[in-house]
């Protein structure tokens, strides 16, 4: 009952890949994780390399899974309780993206911790679009809007503390995919919502994202209803997004349009690590 490391990914998914799968939902980061990694090598994220671990219980069974991409934190999946304890004596950690129980067990030894982000995963449930609706209508974003998509993307990135780095070949790639969606008012681009790509059936809203100047009109509510909808009709089993909870708004609009709350993650840091946004 230990933990396993590596920094082969397809050595992880070969282990720990079944387990990832059968529950897609609440491991959703890490198998979009590992799907960047397979698809676009060990850098993705950054110049050093990353580091996947993996934890057997007493049946032999995968019952915890963890990626580190720096310079963003290490990131859990599942991960069974008995699991923490020998996790916290196999890798010293300082900051960690876990799930509520496993953030806070990990972080009871770090003296003077701080959360620096609350974040609720929901899961789409019977889609309500929004009513009544706003005015204008939703377009597929094409490479002519690639200049106002960095934009919106990197002021996204800036607004959520995210790291932007990754941001010209995420646009990329989901225009060629059709994964973006703008709302049109008027002709005039008013917001955005994207759409990753289905692994093992599920598929996740990110970014939403509206320019202040014309937020408060029920356009990232439209958006993100018409996206959601794409996505069911091209079915995908599941359709998911996570919210800030310390923003109150977008997570009433979520439930109002027909999300419904799954689990709370918790980035936590230890009181002498800096924090290092993304």
């Amino acid at each position: 009952m230990t933990w396993t490391f590596t920094e082969d990914v397809d050595v992880f998914l070969a282990a720990a890949g079944a387990s990832l799968a059968a529950r897609p939902v609440e491991n959703t980061l890490v198998l979009t994780v590992t799907a960047t990694l397979r698809r676009d090598g060990p850098h993705a994220y950054g110049d050093r390399a990353p580091l996947l671990g993996w934890w057997r219980g007493a049946d032999g069974e995968v019952a915890g899974t963890l990626v580190r991409t720096p310079p963003h934190p290490p990131l859990l999946g599942t991960v069974a309780p008995e699991a923490v304890g020998p996790l916290a004596a196999a890798l010293p950690l300082t900051r960690i993206n876990a799930d509520r129980a496993a953030a806070e067990a990990l972080a009871a030894d770090w003296p003077g911790h701080r959360v620096d982000q609350e974040q609720r995963l929901y899961r789409l449930g019977t889609l309500v679009p929004p009513s009544p609706a706003p005015s204008g209508r939703p377009r597929t974003a094409v490479a002519a809007d690639r200049e106002l998509l960095l934009r919106w993307h990197h002021a996204f990135a800036d607004e959520v503390g995210q790291s932007g780095g990754r941001v010209e070949r995420m646009v990329d790639g989901r225009t060629a995919s059709g994964g973006l969606t703008l709302w049109e008012d008027g002709g005039v681009p008013v917001s955005m919502a994207g759409v990753s790509p289905r692994i093992a059936g599920t598929v996740r809203i990110a970014p939403v994202y509206t320019p202040a100047e014309h937020r408060g009109r029920g356009y990232a509510a439209a958006v993100t209803a018409d996206i959601s909808r794409a996505a069911r009709e091209a079915d995908a089993q599941e359709v998911l997004l996570f919210t800030d909870l310390a923003n109150p708004t977008s997570n009433g609009v979520y439930r109002r349009i027909g999300y419904r709350p799954v689990s709370d993650r918790l980035l936590i840091t230890a009181a002498q690590e800096p924090v290092t946004p993304g």
